[in-house]
């Protein structure tokens, strides 16, 4: 067992901890939750393993940060969080700008890092995204929230979906976007505007996944696949037609490659 690691924050943060077995520390998206970006899988992910999912600042019950957020600290409170909930090693299974954060977590802490899965991320803002994350915190600052709702379900839809959807359906989905958007999401894209992990990638030891919906939007699928260029070893598998928040269906097909993935990373 490793001994405690004092220079780690007790974070402020509030954990979701279920299941048992060894460590999956979850890894959320900006403007995400638990909930909003694992709920689908949640319970099957926990009849095989401890899962550990802070917050964000902001998101669930975390207080919102007073300051502009910073990687480091949030990757150790995440870290802590592990820590904290008794395991001292565990796979990170990150989304979006989650998946830099355990990139960052990984290259702190290899140690503690025992596989990483990396769905719809990216190690550097590409200028679709950087555009969103610039649109996303000026609607926010001007009180825009109905902007902010409408930009962010769009950007998260398919373009099959766009194709297909309904006016009345699509006002409803915009509308509960509107209704699930944390305090701290203004904060979230923030810092996605300045991530860049390019230089953590080749350092980098454990086995990485990383998984890329094509149908992507906010995060281009060339983002992930300059992930597992830059990662050593990384395996990557494509989501044909997947968005950026995948649906039930694409997250059933993404639970079969994370089971058997992690089937072959040693306890």
């Amino acid at each position: 067992m490793m001994p405690p690691d004092h220079s780690l924050p007790s974070p402020p943060l509030d954990v979701t901890v279920r299941g048992s077995g060894p460590g999956l520390l979850l890894a959320h998206g900006a403007g995400g939750s638990i909930a909003s970006n694992f709920g689908h899988v949640l319970g099957d992910l926990a009849e095989h393993h401890t899962l550990v999912g802070p917050h964000y600042p902001g998101a669930g019950g975390s207080p919102v940060a007073t300051e502009p957020l910073n990687l480091d600290d949030l990757a150790d409170q995440l870290v802590a969080a592990a820590i904290g909930a008794g395991r001292e090693s565990f796979a990170v299974l990150g989304e979006s700008l989650g998946c830099a954060v355990a990139v960052r977590i990984a290259s702190r802490h290899p140690e503690r890092v025992r596989a990483l899965v990396l769905t719809a991320g990216f190690p550097v803002a590409d200028p679709v995204l950087a555009l969103a994350a610039r649109l996303i915190k000026s609607a926010a600052a001007a009180g825009r929230w109905d902007d902010v709702a409408r930009l962010a379900h769009l950007s998260c839809m398919s373009p099959t979906d766009l194709a297909d959807v309904e006016p009345a359906d699509l006002e409803a989905g915009v509308a509960r976007t509107l209704a699930g958007i944390p305090p701290g999401m203004p904060d979230h894209f923030d810092l996605v505007s300045r991530v860049d992990v390019r230089a953590d990638l080749g350092k980098l030891s454990a086995p990485t996944l990383v998984i890329a919906p094509t149908g992507d939007r906010l995060v281009l699928p060339q983002s992930s696949h300059r992930l597992a260029a830059g990662i050593p070893d990384a395996t990557l598998i494509e989501l044909p037609g997947a968005a950026h928040i995948l649906s039930e269906a694409d997250r059933a097909t993404w639970l079969c490659h994370v089971r058997e993935f992690l089937a072959t990373v040693p306890a």
